[in-house]
C-alpha cells in the first residue's frame, strides 16, 4: 500500500500565473495521481532571497516532507534557483542532477548540459529543483521521483528514508 507524502510545489517564474503554469500543474497532478498529498503550491519570482524565504518556511514545517521546485535552473542572469537553494541543504543528492541530465540527454541532446537540476535534504525535508519546462518536469517525475517517492520501490527509496527518520 502506498504511503502518501506531504509535498509542496514551487514554480519559479517572473511571468507565470496559476492559470498558465503548466509545469507546476503537471507536478501537482502527477504527485496526486501517485497517491501523495499536495499541501501547498506557490509561484515566486526568480529572486534568490524570496526563493530561500519560501523554501525555508516549508523546510521548517514538520508537515512538509518534500519540496518540488520547477524553474530557475538555467544559465540566464535571472536563473538563481541553485544559488538560492543549495545553501539551505544539509546534504546534496548528487545522483539526482546526474541522472536527470542522463535522461534529459535522450530527449534534448547536448542542451542538457545547461540544466542545473539539483537536490538535497534540509532539516529532514527532501528538496528537488528541476528545470521549468513541462517536459523537464515530466522527465524528472517519471524517470526519478515517482519511484524514489514510492515506499515500495526497491532496493531503496526516499520515502522509506523519510519514514525511518534517516535524514
Amino acid at each position: 500500500m502506498p504511503v502518501p507524502l506531504n509535498i509542496a510545489v514551487l514554480t519559479v517564474s517572473d511571468t507565470r500565473t496559476l492559470e498558465t503554469d503548466t509545469s507546476g500543474q503537471y507536478l501537482c497532478d502527477a504527485l496526486e495521481a501517485s497517491g501523495h498529498r499536495l499541501i501547498d503550491r506557490k509561484i515566486e519570482v526568480d529572486d534568490m532571497y524570496r526563493l530561500r524565504a519560501q523554501v525555508s518556511v516549508w523546510i521548517a514545517d514538520e508537515d512538509t516532507e518534500v519540496v518540488l521546485l520547477t524553474g530557475g535552473t538555467g544559465f540566464t542572469t535571472r536563473d538563481s534557483t541553485p544559488e538560492a537553494i543549495e545553501p539551505l541543504l544539509d546534504s546534496l543528492i548528487d545522483g539526482f542532477g546526474e541522472l536527470f541530465r542522463t535522461l534529459s540527454y535522450e530527449e534534448i541532446g547536448t542542451s542538457t548540459v545547461q540544466s542545473r537540476a539539483v537536490a538535497g535534504m534540509a532539516n529532514g525535508t527532501l528538496v528537488f529543483c528541476m528545470p521549468g519546462s513541462t517536459g523537464a518536469c515530466k522527465t524528472a517525475w517519471e524517470g526519478i521521483l515517482k519511484e524514489q517517492l514510492d515506499i515500495d520501490h526497491r532496493p531503496c527509496n526516499f520515502a522509506e528514508l523519510l519514514r525511518k527518520g534517516g535524514h
